[in-house]
């Protein structure tokens, strides 16, 4: 053990490990890993979105001191672990919440506040983009975002000098490139497999649809360049190196991979990048993405077409609603034990609170929990109120409560997984999970499980999350000269630490459906919820 944990500090003193980073919904992650991926250290920093004036947003001072605590957690567990500081790294990568709406001038100054994937405003950018394109656009793309800022003759348009995601915006602050991986750029305008390019006769067709208001640029002025994986996106400047690491001990010169949003991330942590694999990522939102071996038959507004990092077409099922609700009640129980004279800590409330709701009745006990904490596309809404009913004889107890959150926050993605497997006979063998859902046992994957009917399995890094995602992705760049191509590679390295999958208990997959529908008659009361709590 000794000597393995020296051959591990001669490695991260050397410079040899590989830093991935990712900017998530309520945490920015670091991990370091060994160019084999196996993780070797972690930071993070918690930070949380604002609602400010209708529109969800994070400020970008928070950005940078979220980074810079996370750097300096990553660099005091290297040294608690290792005994050493923490200085150069092989290469790095930076990942981060997909879509959204960075706008900057030519100066690169933010011309309006970042506008976060959580927003459902652009309704009537994506009524006019998806017949015009002939391409389902969420109201969360940064195209969409775009696009309704020019129908509202939003003064700052005529100023875009470039527009980008969260992940880009951070990787251009780091190394001066407008760039990124195919992936995160796919969550902005679509994508063409056949090139790993922007689709251009889409971007012709808006073009000339703006035209008119003489804005005095084209899409591809402003959007960035793509990459696919693999391949150098720039190196960090010694700015960029002050600005993730004030102590200067981080050096210029680290070459950095296409910068990817969280979906990327999540599929290479999954190893979930061959045609009928899929994953899902459960977290603050909750996604399901599966690797298509055709296009789909028709376009479907619920459903968008993004692509892997190196290309392969996949459709995402994408609630914007997944944890939120749950972690709230979570808060209030730790309330609850303080008021009581007990002391937990979240960890301990997580670990003993959500194992109950395996022992909860199939159905949640007729209990009906709506977890919308902001709007949700899926089911048609643009605003949120998170709510709980239940009737007279339901059976209100501890384990169904919990179960019913659980249900609760798998039933929009659900939505948009019947349209792929009834409507368009997608195949799905086995879906691998990761993120915060299926933390603590095997609760997370009964639950997904019985949600999807198929097996649920769940690799051994799924607890490293996306930023040892972007780590590997990294590592991938280093290696990429040898020709191999990414699912090989993923194959080659992780494909062993996958776990063994857990199948759906029939009772469950049944109790679901019950649960399901009673959702689907609730969103009536949710309707009324909106107006109501205005």
């Amino acid at each position: 053990m000794n000597q393995q944990r020296g051959s591990t500090a001669e490695l991260i003193r050397s410079g040899g490990a590989i830093l991935g980073i990712e900017l998530g919904s309520t945490r920015i992650k670091a991990s370091l890993i060994a160019p084999d991926t196996t993780p070797l250290a972690s930071g993070s920093h918690a930070w949380e979105n604002q609602l400010r004036d209708g529109v969800w947003t994070y400020d970008m001072e928070d950005v940078w001191k979220g980074l810079v605590a996370c750097y300096a957690s990553l660099v005091q567990d290297v040294r608690a672990r290792y005994s050493l500081e923490l200085g150069a790294v092989a290469a790095m990568g930076i990942s981060g919440m997909m879509h959204g709406y960075v706008a900057l001038d030519v100066e690169g100054k933010l011309l309006v506040p970042f506008r976060t994937w959580r927003n459902n405003i652009t309704g009537r950018a994506c009524a006019e983009l998806t017949p015009l394109l002939d391409f389902a656009v969420p109201q969360r793309w940064s195209i969409a975002h775009l696009y309704q800022s020019i129908l509202e003759e939003q003064p700052h348009v005529p100023r875009i000098a470039h527009l980008t995601t969260l992940a880009g915006y951070v990787h251009w602050k780091l190394t001066g490139e407008h760039r990124m991986g195919e992936g995160e750029a796919s969550g902005m305008f679509p994508i063409d497999p056949r090139s790993g390019d922007w689709d251009a006769a889409r971007m012709a067709k808006f073009d000339a649809l703006v035209a008119p208001r003489q804005l005095g640029w084209t899409l591809r002025d402003i959007l960035p360049a793509v990459l696919p994986a693999g391949r150098p996106a720039g190196k960090l400047t010694a700015e960029g190196a002050k600005l993730l690491d004030p102590s200067g001990r981080l050096p210029a010169g680290i070459p950095l991979c296409p910068p990817e949003g969280d979906a990327g991330t999540g599929m290479v942590a999954t190893n979930a990048v061959r045609p009928r694999s899929g994953n899902v990522s459960a977290g603050t939102s909750v996604f399901a993405m599966i690797v298509l071996e055709k296009s789909l038959a028709r376009v479907h507004e619920e459903i968008d077409i993004v692509v892997t990092p190196d290309g392969s077409p996949v459709a995402m099922a994408h609630s914007n609603n997944g944890s939120s609700d749950l972690d709230a009640w979570i808060t209030l129980f730790g309330q609850v034990a303080r008021a009581l004279g007990a002391e937990a800590s979240l960890e301990d409330l997580y670990g003993k609170l959500l194992p109950l709701a395996v022992q909860g009745d199939p159905d949640a006990g007729g209990l009906l929990s709506i977890n919308y904490v902001s709007g949700e596309h899926m089911t048609g809404f643009t605003e949120g109120r998170p709510l709980f009913a239940r009737n007279q004889d339901s059976r209100f107890t501890l384990e169904n409560f919990v179960r019913a959150m659980y249900y609760a926050s798998l039933c929009a993605m659900r939505t948009g997984m019947d349209i792929l497997t009834e409507q368009e006979g997608v195949v799905i063998e086995e879906i691998r999970g990761h993120g915060g859902f299926f933390k603590g046992g095997d609760t997370g994957q009964r639950m997904m499980a019985a949600a999807l009917n198929v097996p649920v399995s769940i690799p051994a890094t799924a607890g490293e999350g996306g930023a040892w995602g972007m780590a590997v992705l990294a590592a991938y760049m280093l290696d990429a000269e040898a020709g191999q191509s990414l699912p090989d590679y993923l194959d080659e390295r992780i494909a062993g630490s996958i776990g063994r999958p857990v199948r759906p208990d029939p009772d469950d997959v049944k109790g679901f459906e019950a649960f399901f529908a009673r959702h689907r008659r609730g969103l009536a009361i949710e309707r009324e919820a909106v107006k109501a709590l205005g």
